[in-house]
């Protein structure tokens, strides 16, 4: 069986997956989940990165970001030719599709840095976790950041419990359960903290490396008028 970072390989992952079952999956390759995930770390990635560092890489990114010295790290022709051949982003990122809030430019990341989900209201739906269990279970990610962001829209009309046209109110539907008497500020702080669990309560895999020690979930606040990540405990 191949394995990357000591994880399901990517044509087991996408094969086992198809099958709509992750104990069919287990049973398959002979061994259980729980042993796929807690396999050490293969080799193949050349320069693992541990969520403590991983975190540290985004928040300097972030301060050169607001401080207005951007490095703009891996956007050469030579990064772009390197990570054609295969890609190990060392942190993923469930952001919301806000045009203000694009990932690699507020952590000053490039090419191959980051494995980035965006979705309105930043919302953890099924495929959103499917692609986040891809990043971590082949790709070797151990870091995810729900990144929320103040003024959000999406969190704004949950609130207001209004009804919206067209596929827009699912949206909000994803966010009210976080939502209880609290103004915006406040909502988008508890939306993330709620996306945060739901990650770990709808997702086997995730929840199994999180035990494991193999990955670390947490919670972020970017600002729109400031441009400062702010971490969410």
């Amino acid at each position: 069986m191949t394995r990357i970072n000591g994880f399901l390989g990517r044509r087991n992952f996408l094969r086992f997956a198809g099958t709509g079952s992750l104990a069919i999956a287990a049973t398959a390759i002979g061994g259980s989940l729980a042993d796929s995930i807690q396999a050490d770390v293969n080799p193949a990635n050349p320069n693992p990165v541990n969520p403590t560092q991983a975190l540290k890489l985004l928040l300097d990114g972030n301060q050169r970001f607001i401080q207005y010295k951007r490095q703009y790290p891996h956007q050469s022709l030579a990064r772009l030719q390197l990570v054609a051949k295969a890609q190990y982003p060392f942190a993923a990122i469930l952001g919301c599709a806000d045009s203000r809030v694009p990932a690699e430019i507020i952590f000053d990341q490039g090419l191959g840095d980051l494995f980035v989900v965006r979705v309105a209201g930043n919302v953890a739906s099924d495929i959103v976790i499917g692609s986040l269990e891809y990043t971590t279970a082949v790709l070797g990610t151990q870091l995810i950041v729900v990144l929320g962001h103040t003024k959000c829209g999406a969190v704004a009309a949950a609130i207001k419990n209004e009804p919206m046209p067209g596929m827009i109110g699912h949206v909000a539907e994803s966010i009210k359960p976080a939502l209880t008497n609290l103004n915006s500020t406040d909502a988008v702080i508890a939306n993330v903290q709620y996306q945060a669990k739901k990650l770990q309560q709808h997702s086997k895999m995730l929840s199994q490396m999180l035990q494991a020690g193999k990955i670390k979930i947490i919670g972020a606040c970017y600002d729109i008028d400031t441009g400062k990540i702010n971490l969410i405990p």
